[in-house]
């Protein structure tokens, strides 16, 4: 089970960081991903990120350079850091697990190639 948190509302150029805790299984060997959904829009992929060799590949370029994906293995939690935020990155924001952890960087890019999904975090930037 995955469960977001950290969401909320804050004004554009801010700063919010999503946890991500995956409880009963560690995130070691999976690809985690982070994906969002604005009010009327499909959902889309933000950024994935392999555990086993913490390797963050973008999905979406608008964040490049302004979000970042982090992990703790101890608290079996990743986490995303998401700074300079501007009102186009409001949204519902998901994590996604892949069990097939070498399946991630490019070859991750849809939400078919991942496995368990949390229900969502509310990001707000105004």
């Amino acid at each position: 089970q995955l469960v977001e948190s950290g969401g909320g509302s804050v004004q554009a150029g801010g700063s919010l960081t999503l946890s991500c805790a995956f409880s009963g299984n560690s995130v070691g060997s999976y690809c985690m991903a982070w994906f969002r959904q604005a009010t009327g829009n499909r959902r889309e992929g933000v950024a994935n990120f392999y555990t086993d060799y913490e390797s963050l590949y973008y999905l979406d370029d608008s964040v490049r350079g302004r979000f970042t994906i982090s992990q703790d293995n101890d608290k079996n939690t990743v986490y995303l850091q998401m700074n300079n935020l501007k009102p186009e990155d409001s949204g519902l924001y998901y994590c996604a697990a892949g069990r097939r952890g070498g399946y991630c960087g490019h070859r991750a890019t849809t939400e078919t190639a991942f496995d368990y999904w949390g229900r969502g975090t509310q990001v707000t930037v105004s």
